[in-house]
């Protein structure tokens, strides 16, 4: 004879089954819309870009001829790619380098806790939260080459003006020295909490076989300290190879291309005057893209190694 109270039984499980999918497919949903609407679909319309020839007939209407790789090789035999391209090597190497070293030295320091030392690091943040075109401006004023306070500082020690903002040879650095400036507070912040994450006992232990500063810092914090460090360089990375707006707002790339960056050159193909250049903006911004894609890959594949078989 059929059981037909152990079928309802064997059901019930898979009614529960089911109602635990559509909870998880109903938190999941949200998320899933917002990646398509904000990361997939950007991506793929601003591929379609670099693969078509756009003007603002075609991008209204969407009757644009399709170029295939004509807009890649287009920016590729620019004369301003390789320049824009060093630039962007330059800003980015020089800008990791000098937050990462400065906000690593800043939370060995703050691991003290001296008196006033969380109102130090609560100081430390201003950069890091204030809006980016506050930060550009007022490092625009600092570096104003007739009433900037730089050049006050630099005239009381006897040393002639620079003109920070508007020479060839010192706009990159002008830009790098904002750059750096809104750069520490993050490093600082992670890699404070990194070390808070170590065991003390470490260290003292070093201390008691005779280790001084420097050696515990070389033996002990830093390598311990490898994953934090590698993640803060990636998320440094990727965030420097797009920045434009700073340098957009105190130089615009100039003068003569001296600070422009892939960031900013795609920037002003995509909405130059008096035509804009759709296409070949796009691949610009696919280079760089994909270049961040690249170091990404690279860091995922230097974890992997780490981790034990």
């Amino acid at each position: 004879m059929n059981n037909p109270s152990g079928a309802a039984v064997s059901a019930a499980p898979r009614r529960d089954l089911r109602r635990r999918q559509g909870i998880a497919w109903a938190f999941l949903t949200p998320i899933t819309v917002y990646l398509v609407a904000f990361y997939a679909y950007p991506l793929y319309r601003n591929l379609d870009l670099s693969l078509r020839h756009y003007t603002v007939r075609s991008f209204v209407y969407g009757d644009a001829e399709f170029v295939g790789d004509a807009n890649y090789r287009t920016v590729l035999s620019d004369a301003t790619f390789l320049p824009a391209l060093g630039h962007t090597v330059v800003f980015t190497v020089v800008s990791l380098a000098l937050q990462f070293s400065i906000g690593m030295a800043l939370a060995v320091f703050f691991t003290a806790h001296f008196r006033l030392s969380g109102v130090l690091r609560a100081l430390f943040l201003v950069p890091w939260l204030l809006p980016l075109i506050v930060s550009a401006s007022t490092w625009s004023w600092m570096l104003n080459s007739d009433s900037g306070i730089v050049n006050s500082a630099l005239g009381l020690v006897g040393a002639g003006p620079i003109n920070w903002l508007t020479s060839p040879d010192w706009s990159l650095a002008s830009v790098i020295i904002a750059n750096v400036w809104i750069g520490i507070p993050f490093n600082l912040v992670v890699l404070y909490s990194g070390i808070q994450g170590i065991s003390p006992q470490l260290n003292e232990a070093a201390m008691l076989d005779g280790a001084g500063g420097w050696q515990r810092f070389w033996r002990i914090t830093f390598p311990l300290l490898r994953p934090v460090s590698a993640i803060t360089l990636l998320l440094g990375l990727v965030y420097t190879l797009k920045v434009f707006d700073i340098i957009w707002i105190m130089t615009k790339g100039g003068p003569v291309d001296s600070s422009t960056t892939l960031a900013t050159w795609s920037y002003r193909l995509g909405f130059g005057s008096p035509l804009p250049a759709f296409g070949p903006g796009a691949a610009v911004g696919n280079l760089l893209i994909l270049i961040a894609v690249g170091f990404g890959l690279m860091y995922i594949r230097a974890q992997r190694r780490q981790q034990p078989a």
